[in-house]
């Protein structure tokens, strides 16, 4: 029997979730975060949403767990399994399915006082009924009015509630997509369970399902932006620290290399402009209207020229450094200049002579391109950089790599 204990809290679930996934399952004495108890209680909670995907190897140490996923086999992320595990007490779900048994018509409207005496009616055959208070009922039918599955008018003094009128639901492929490709793309997800099963259209070479545990971060910074307000976070460093920060989120960005999520915010404690990795943000909470939230954007949309890819921020007394490289290609090789002219995003490309590409861009952080510079090592003929610790530092790696194949230093110039 699937393990049935569940939590409330999905920032708890969302923590194990990357800790077993993300970052690789762990040995049962390798857990050392808390006792090996729950070390237990968590792989069994993981294992109730994603058992068919879990498999293991002994080795002369322990017993590893791992979770391998075909995206070939898999047409949907099975990590939103871990957003659709929900606990509730029995007056909750009792009185859930009482309240839409009595507004099963959209066209039926009643207030608290109508109701109250018609819930009664569903325990009077009980020796010990269910006993709902006026307060309970209430926070019930403002819950749901928030939701949006149930509509709150007022008549005079008294508020009247009335079940939402079913909607049509987008397309099976709309949702298909969607919910594989999109920011909170859970919700899609959410709307394929109310559909009828069936062969999805869709596969992906690159699929990048661990964003599925950021959902609820996103929403929250979503629905910050459209208010224009700004929002408080806790920012979780790579060294393990801790920074509570206001931000005013200006834009999401996503990684079409790595899948990563970042927010562009105005950070107040930093004074600027800056990129933070969603997947390190937790607590989301929404603040004051920023009466400047649109001159922030149009100071981002003048900062892009010089964003290569999340970094807003050089050297230290440097506001921007040029970087450039040259490369070879022959004659039955189009495809080179192609490559560069489809890839140079916020750069250029001119061509000094017969067979030479030459890129350049004028970047706040170089580091950042040099891993799509790596891409063209046999054919660059010429690098150059503003900063001269940057080419030390892209030569310095190019002479590594030549001593670890063996290769003459003297072709590294």
């Amino acid at each position: 029997m699937p393990y049935s204990e569940l939590i409330k809290n999905f920032e708890r679930i969302r923590d194990y979730m990357r800790e077993f996934y993300v970052y690789g399952f762990k040995s049962r004495s390798e857990y050392t975060q808390k006792s090996a108890r729950s070390y237990d209680d968590e792989r069994r909670r993981i294992e109730s949403w994603l058992g068919d995907y879990m498999h293991f190897r002994i080795s002369s140490e322990a017993k590893n767990v791992f979770l391998s996923i075909d995206s070939r086999l898999t047409q949907h992320n099975p990590l939103y399994q871990a957003w659709k595990a929900k606990s509730f007490t029995d007056k909750d779900i009792t009185l859930h399915f009482i309240l839409f048994d009595i507004l099963h018509d959209p066209k039926i409207a009643l207030n608290i006082y109508t109701l109250i005496p018609r819930i009664d009616e569903y325990f009077e055959r009980f020796d010990t009924p269910m006993v709902f208070d006026l307060s309970t009922i209430r926070k019930k039918l403002k819950e749901y009015t928030e939701e949006g599955i149930i509509r709150a008018e007022k008549r005079g003094k008294i508020l009247y509630y009335r079940r939402a009128e079913s909607t049509v639901l987008p397309s099976d492929e709309l949702l298909d997509f969607f919910s594989e490709t999109a920011p909170c793309g859970v919700v899609g997800s959410f709307l394929l369970d109310k559909k009828a099963p069936h062969d999805s259209l869709f596969a992906f070479k690159h699929h990048y399902i661990t964003a599925a545990l950021d959902s609820e971060v996103l929403a929250g910074i979503f629905d910050a932006m459209g208010e224009k307000r700004s929002i408080r976070i806790e920012n979780h460093g790579r060294r393990g620290q801790t920074q509570t920060l206001r931000a005013v989120p200006l834009e999401v960005r996503i990684s079409v290399r790595s899948g990563r999520q970042y927010l562009m915010a105005y950070v107040q404690e930093y004074a600027r402009i800056t990129s933070l990795r969603i997947d390190g943000i937790s607590n989301v909470k929404a603040g004051e209207v920023i009466p400047d939230f649109d001159a922030l954007r149009v100071r981002l949309r003048g900062m892009e020229a010089h964003i290569w890819g999340v970094s807003t921020r050089g050297r230290p007394g440097r506001e921007t450094e040029t970087i450039s490289f040259t490369v070879c290609y022959r004659e039955d090789e189009p495809y080179i200049p192609q490559r560069l002219a489809r890839e140079k995003r916020i750069g250029r490309v001119d061509h000094p002579g017969p067979g030479l590409c030459c890129f350049s861009a004028e970047v706040y952080d170089p580091l950042e391109l040099f891993p799509w510079i790596r891409t063209f090592l046999c054919r660059i003929t010429e690098f150059r950089c503003s900063d001269p610790e940057i080419e030390r530092r892209f030569f310095s790696d190019l002479k590594e790599l030549c001593a670890l194949y063996g290769v003459d230093e003297e072709a590294v110039t």
